[in-house]
């Protein structure tokens, strides 16, 4: 225990003991909101309100040191005498600590002095250390009262100053002060973080209430639609049945109703928790349609044009693939190819699309930089949106640096081809010929859902 105690006196008072810790003025709305009836220019000014109240004492302090000599002696010496008494009362503004220690000094050379002058540097040295408790932490205030009388003990005996019958009163006269003075700042902290757990507990209690609201409104909103979608899906496929001798245009219309209703099932429910998304406008409506694997030559465009060398292959049968596949593969390597720009300044990359069975595979690796990068905020944001896209479509995703000090991305997507109307290959049922019902096949991933 002793030795604890020691290592925290060694490092309160005398580990960078004048260290510059200036105290910074009160907030503006807290210090206008004690004079609401002042002129809002006034109001700022009390911000420095602490800051004048310490300097006034220091002022009054050294009117005592001068009216207290009454003149006599060197002027010379009453003004270093003076300042040393004076200034470390203004000296925790700026360096707590350190005012501590010039102050007890001035409370030394007092007591060799002879006089009554150390009572007043006393004085001073009490209101000093009672300034320092409230800047910085209460557990200075036993630290520095023990230091104080472990060194006016002998220098009032080596003195011979006459002081050693009030020592002992002034000993518990200032420990009551400081004890006050460490219950006040102890008090002030204990408030300041109930403040900021209230306030923190605050804005999570409506982030959370916020996002229950949403996750009920993307509950409602995709039980309306998904109804709807239905409906259209049934009707679609319950409609050529309705009628004899359908033409064959007819029925593939119907069908590509089915197909596309079926299809809007789906995104629905992969979309259903962006909904409970905490940026309300990350995924708002866009003016412009959304991009497709199709406007992946424009991309590749625009990154030359921003300076990557950047090559493109293309494997595999090319097909149509559902539509937020194809807008997820183009957001990743969009993304993929932002982060080669910001972080492999002069490196060039290689971008890989792979049509394969069942699905899309992605490859994007850039070779090692030539130079430098500046640093970027927000890194590592985009790859946890990748790997966000890839896992609302149940694909993989693997990334990391590669042997020769570049950065690879590779994905795959799972997903079905899309038969288009325009598809001249696209079966048509004959006429008259029932159609097999979606209902019919247990293992269908078209089969509508309400």
């Amino acid at each position: 225990m002793a030795s604890g105690a020691l290592r925290g006196l060694r490092q309160d008072l005398f580990t960078r003991a004048f260290a510059f810790r200036p105290m910074p003025p009160l907030d503006e709305a807290k210090a206008a909101g004690w004079v609401p009836w002042l002129p809002s220019r006034i109001g700022r000014c009390l911000r420095w309100l602490p800051h004048a109240l310490v300097i006034g004492f220091a002022a009054c302090v050294l009117l005592a040191v001068s009216a207290k000599t009454d003149g006599s002696g060197p002027s010379l010496l009453l003004l270093v005498f003076g300042v040393l008494v004076a200034g470390p009362p203004a000296m925790t503004l700026v360096r707590p600590v350190g005012a501590f220690w010039v102050s007890l000094l001035a409370v030394c050379l007092g007591l060799l002095a002879g006089d009554s002058s150390w009572e007043i540097a006393f004085i001073a040295h009490v209101g000093t250390m009672v300034l320092v408790v409230l800047r910085t932490r209460p557990r200075l205030a036993p630290g520095m009262w023990a230091v104080t009388f472990a060194v006016l003990a002998p220098g009032v005996a080596v003195a011979g100053a006459d002081g050693g019958s009030v020592l002992a009163p002034l000993a518990v006269m200032s420990g009551i002060v400081l004890l006050a003075a460490a219950a006040v700042r102890a008090w002030r902290e204990e408030r300041q973080q109930v403040v900021e757990t209230r306030t923190v507990t605050a804005e999570e209690r409506s982030r959370r209430t916020l996002l229950e609201e949403r996750a009920t409104i993307a509950r409602e909103l995709h039980d309306v639609v998904a109804h709807h979608m239905s409906v259209i899906a049934i009707q679609a496929e319950a409609a050529p049945y309705r009628m004899q001798d359908t033409p064959p245009e007819l029925a593939t219309a119907f069908s590509t109703i089915r197909e596309n209703a079926v299809a809007a099932l789906t995104e629905l429910r992969r979309i259903l928790g962006v909904v409970r998304s905490e940026d309300p406008d990350a995924f708002a409506g866009p003016e412009a349609p959304q991009p497709t694997l199709a406007d992946l030559d424009a991309l590749l465009e625009s990154v030359r044009g921003a300076g990557l060398t950047v090559s493109a292959v293309v494997t595999g049968a090319v097909r149509p693939l559902p539509q937020g596949v194809e807008l997820s593969a183009y957001r990743i390597v969009q993304e993929a190819l932002s982060n080669t720009l910001r972080h492999a300044p002069g490196a060039e990359a290689r971008v890989e699309v792979a049509y394969v069975l069942g699905g899309l595979g992605l490859r994007v690796v850039n070779g090692p930089p030539d130079r430098l990068a500046k640093p970027s905020p927000g890194a590592g944001h985009g790859l946890l949106g990748m790997h966000e896209r890839v896992t609302m479509l149940s694909g993989d995703m693997t990334n990391g640096p590669t042997d020769d000090g570049g950065y690879e991305v590779t994905a795959f997507l799972p997903a079905a081809a899309v038969r288009t109307p325009a598809d001249p290959d696209s079966p048509s049922r004959p006429t008259g010929q029932s159609e097999p019902s979606a209902a019919d096949s247990p293992t269908s991933p078209e089969r509508p859902q309400a």
